[in-house]
């Protein structure tokens, strides 16, 4: 604490900073902020910032609603986009009394995972890759109301998609390929990409790569390096607003959404995992199936073991169903194989050494709270440790290397399905949650709270005409 809080007087003096923003995420992963003046800093970490927590979805009831937000001064960053001065901090949501972490802070249930698996004694490091996949859109004009709906996103990379009055006089929009790698000119956001990594880098979250993804209306996608559990899931709650505000500032707009179009590429966010003990990767065994020990089978095996309650919380959105369809890319059964892309879990080929052996989750999209998200997986994938669940032809979790939508319908039956929608999602979680629950790391009341709060959504969307349904039984 005392090295970073003279980090925190380092970073205000050297840019003059004017004012302290305080950032924290509800149950659901939005972002919240209070600001206050640099000379009340050593107070507030003393004492923290209280505020109503009955005031944020799923928090806390009225009858209790007092909270403070302690900061947390690691995380402490020059605000890229404010226009004066202003130094950020991520920040705890504790009791006012206690001033421990509350049941459902996002943050301290990840620090509770973390603190879970070094007492496990399995592994002191978990090391992450997220991939953020996003559309960056010209325009997003969405309407909901009584007697309308609808939206309307363009993008000036597609003849078919262009914005309102945009007529494509230099002939760059294209149509009818796949928007994988396309170059520039036909890439025409490549700038706003690096802008975005030059900003990423620039709050030490080191950038792998980063290119154009499938879909031709401007999907991209951000790839970061090997990072620690305790510091990727605070870095990426600051890239994903640095991809917003960096958009905006060009004139665009981004969304995460899995789906935001009909049978056009969905973003998923797939995460790369790998354990390791002592600087040991304990992912790897040469010579075994893909060179992967028994730990990373067992890890895999408890994964796969709870998949369907893992995706109230890796797909949270009624969205996130729409992009989980068969023959598609994005996977619907739960099972690993090599360099298999139908699979929930893929062991990257390229990943061939020691030091880069991992599994890939490719099933969990970007709605999802980061922090809870991967606090779950790695809950998952202790539990298949901790528990010796080794996935095998026996229990349909493969290994298998083939496009399983080649095979026989009565065979793709046999592999166990992920949920279909988000209730069944809840439904699955509400089943099976215990493996959350070890060493305190999630708890009853926030399982309860998630569920009710994403049966809001589930309900918000089921009570409304779809515009779809027009085409089907207007003129019945």
């Amino acid at each position: 604490m005392h090295v970073s809080l003279e980090r925190v007087n380092s970073l205000i003096e050297e840019h003059q900073v004017v004012a302290i923003d305080l950032k924290y995420a509800d149950l659901v992963g939005n972002w919240y902020h209070i600001t206050f003046p640099p000379r009340r800093l050593e107070h507030v970490l003393e004492h923290g910032i209280p505020f109503d927590g009955s005031s944020i979805p799923g928090m806390k009831s009225v009858e209790a609603g007092d909270m403070v937000l302690l900061p947390d001064p690691a995380t402490a960053i020059i605000d890229p986009f404010a226009s004066t001065p202003t130094l950020r901090m991520l920040s705890y949501i504790c009791d006012a009394d206690t001033r421990e972490g509350v049941n459902k802070d996002p943050r301290t249930v990840a620090n509770r995972a973390h603190d879970y698996m070094l007492a496990s004694g399995i592994a002191d490091t978990s090391l992450w890759v997220p991939e953020f996949e996003f559309y960056l859109f010209n325009e997003a004009v969405i309407n909901n109301g009584k007697y309308s709906a609808g939206y309307k996103f363009t993008s000036a990379e597609n003849k078919d998609d262009l914005p309102g009055g945009y007529l494509d006089a230099d002939g760059t929009a294209v149509a009818h390929r796949k928007g994988y790698h396309i170059d520039t000119p036909f890439d025409k956001y490549a700038h706003v990409r690096e802008d975005m990594v030059q900003l990423i880098e620039g709050i030490g979250c080191p950038v792998r790569y980063h290119h154009h993804e499938v879909g031709l209306s401007g999907q991209q996608e951000i790839e970061t390096e090997l990072l620690p559990f305790e510091l990727i899931t605070d870095k990426m709650m600051y890239v994903k607003d640095v991809i917003h505000n960096c958009a905006l500032k060009h004139n665009l707009t981004a969304t995460f959404m899995p789906k935001p179009m009909y049978d056009e590429p969905g973003n998923g966010m797939h995460f790369h995992i790998q354990l390791r003990k002592g600087g040991r990767n304990i992912f790897y065994e040469k010579g075994a199936y893909a060179d992967l020990s028994e730990q990373a089978l067992c890890f895999i095996g408890g994964i796969l073991k709870h998949g369907r309650s893992l995706t109230a919380f890796t797909n949270p959105s009624t969205n996130s169903y729409k992009r989980l369809l068969p023959g598609f890319e994005a996977p619907v059964k739960l099972f690993f194989g090599l360099a298999n892309r139908s699979a929930a879990i893929r062991i990257p080929k390229y990943a061939t050494s020691e030091e880069a052996k991992r599994i890939e989750f490719r099933t969990s999209d970007g709605t999802c709270n980061y922090y809870l998200a991967m606090s779950a997986l790695l809950m998952a994938g202790l539990d298949g440790i901790r528990n010796r669940i080794l996935p095998n032809e026996a229990n349909s979790f493969g290994p298998f290397d083939d496009n399983i939508f080649d095979w026989p319908e009565d065979r793709q039956n046999s592999l166990e399905s992920i949920p279909e929608s988000l209730e069944e999602a809840l439904e699955a979680l509400q089943d099976d949650h215990e493996y959350l629950m070890a060493g305190g790391v999630f708890n009853g009341e926030l399982i309860d709270s998630w569920i009710q709060e994403k049966m809001k959504e589930v309900l918000a969307v089921r009570n409304r005409p779809h515009p779809f349904e027009m085409n089907l039984y207007y003129s019945l």
